[in-house]
């Protein structure tokens, strides 16, 4: 058979069945709560292949979203033309609707056709409340953050596999959820006796500018003068993803004045006698095999701004990594925002594939 005729083969399907069949339909998503989180996944999933980016939702005036889409104190501008044409932005010639909705059920997910809702507000992260972007049309429910109790708790490269289709609200975690999560999974095959987590973490909206009434004190400080510990859940989190934590883990955040980037702080006292070497070894590996992607490994010189825009969800500083008998000392950086949002689009990804 020549070139010519192994052609024609090739192509004796029907034209129209083989575009049919390789035609990828995009994901319909929308956003709803366009603060820190929901602008980043703005930015990110304008253009994101496969994934058609319809509607964001926010009750701050229109032209305030477009400002603070456009100009950004972390990220810097985002270059591209925007503008609003009555309730729509338009981003380079792409239409985005923009709702200012109080209520989730007031939100046309229906008929808009929207497959799965970012959750950025905040304000429904339980399963009752959350089910009301269902109600109002949407299939899935992707939120932000941790969630309450009620909502399966998935980590995107540790237990992302649990999902089903059944599973119509899904919680990622949060940023220092997904560092944590693999930084002990992976020490546990070790063996972890306990383990002491500090959180170095640039300040966040629920921080007050300057000093202000708060019902937690230390919050109502000044972010960007003083470094302010706060309590945050994170164990509870941890003990329910790696259950032989239970008892065992206790964690706190200190926030830092900067605006960006995170550092977290590992004090774990382990069950056998290891190395630095070996340890950072072991993270070394993860790496460049089954969390590839996920964690990333350096031995640099770095400091909180140059892993701004980093995509991992830890990046292991294995320059500081040391022993002193069993007790290991681990530091490993992430972006809180960049980072995080990378796992948010590895799940629009993972459900895209799985519907």
């Amino acid at each position: 058979m020549n070139l010519f005729s192994s052609r024609i083969r090739k192509y004796s399907t029907p034209l129209f069945a083989i575009f049919a069949e390789n035609k990828q339909i995009a994901m319909r998503i929308a956003i709803n709560g366009m603060g820190r989180i929901g602008r980043v996944l703005f930015r990110r999933l304008v253009d994101h292949p496969g994934i058609e980016l319809v509607a964001v939702n926010d009750i701050m005036p229109a032209e305030n979203l477009l400002y603070l889409t456009r100009y950004d104190s972390v990220y810097g501008t985002f270059n591209k033309q925007m503008s609003l044409e009555e309730n729509n932005m338009l981003v380079e010639g792409k239409t985005i609707r923009v709702f200012s909705e109080a209520k989730a059920t007031a939100l046309p997910w229906a008929s808009l056709g929207i497959d799965v809702v970012l959750e950025c507000s905040g304000s429904y992260t339980n399963a009752v409340a959350a089910a009301e972007h269902l109600e109002a049309g949407a299939k899935k429910v992707l939120l932000s953050t941790t969630g309450s109790s009620d909502i399966p708790l998935m980590i995107y490269g540790y237990n992302h596999h649990d999902y089903g289709k059944h599973v119509n609200i899904i919680s990622p975690g949060g940023c220092m959820t997904n560092c944590s999560t693999h930084v002990l999974n992976i020490l546990s095959a070790i063996g972890i006796e306990s383990a002491q987590v500090n959180m170095l973490h640039s300040y966040t909206s629920r921080q007050e500018i300057v000093d202000s009434p708060n019902r937690n004190f230390r919050r109502g400080r000044a972010a960007a003068e003083s470094i302010i510990p706060v309590e945050i859940d994170l164990a509870a989190s941890l003990e329910i993803l790696v259950p032989s934590l239970k008892g065992r883990i206790a964690t706190v955040s200190t926030r830092v004045p900067v605006a960006n980037g995170a550092l977290g702080d590992f004090t774990v006292q382990l069950s056998k006698d290891v190395t630095a070497e070996s340890v950072n070894e072991l993270f070394k590996q993860a790496a460049v095999g089954k969390y590839k992607g996920i964690i990333d490994y350096t031995e640099e010189e770095v400091v909180s701004m140059d892993i701004k825009g980093n995509t991992h969800s830890c990046i292991i500083d294995g320059s500081l990594t040391s022993m002193v008998g069993r007790q290991l000392k681990m530091i490993v950086w992430f972006d809180n925002e960049y980072g995080f949002t990378s796992r948010m689009i590895d799940w629009l990804e993972e459900l895209n594939r799985k519907e």
